[in-house]
C-alpha cells in the first residue's frame, strides 16, 4: 500500500491506484476542493508535491494546466496513488467561502486517462 503524507495532516495508507484527490479527502480527511467533481475542468484540486511527484499525467491534466498558465502544481483528481507522495493540499474548502467540496468524484479518472 502507498503511503500519503499530507502536509499538516499526517501520512496515511492508501490502496493502490485510487485518485489521490479521494485519497486525500477520505484516507487524509483534509477538506480539498473539487468543485467540477473531478473532472479536470476546474484545477480547484490542486495540490503541490513535495515528494513522489509522478512522472506522466493525463492530457486533460495537461491541457487544463497549460490552459490556466499553471506551473508547480498538479491536479489531485487525475493521479493515481501508484507510490509514496507527500503534497500539500492547497486548495481547500476552509477559507474558500463556498458551500461545499463540489461533487463526489468518481473511483476512476474522467475523463478517461490518456497518458501523455
Amino acid at each position: 500500500m502507498p503511503q500519503l503524507t499530507v502536509e499538516g495532516f499526517g501520512t496515511v495508507d492508501v490502496p493502490s491506484n485510487k485518485r489521490l484527490v479521494l485519497a486525500v479527502e477520505q484516507d487524509a480527511h483534509v477538506d480539498i476542493l473539487h468543485a467540477c467533481g473531478g473532472n479536470a475542468r476546474c484545477t480547484t484540486c490542486r495540490v503541490e508535491f513535495v515528494s513522489g511527484e509522478p512522472s506522466k499525467m493525463t492530457a486533460a491534466e495537461k491541457e487544463r494546466l497549460t490552459a490556466k498558465g499553471l506551473s508547480g502544481v498538479r491536479l489531485a483528481c487525475q493521479i493515481l496513488c501508484d507510490q509514496d507522495m507527500t503534497v500539500r493540499a492547497i486548495s481547500r474548502l476552509e477559507g474558500s467561502g463556498r458551500p461545499d467540496p463540489g461533487r463526489t468524484p468518481e473511483e476512476t479518472i474522467t475523463p478517461p486517462a490518456v497518458w501523455v
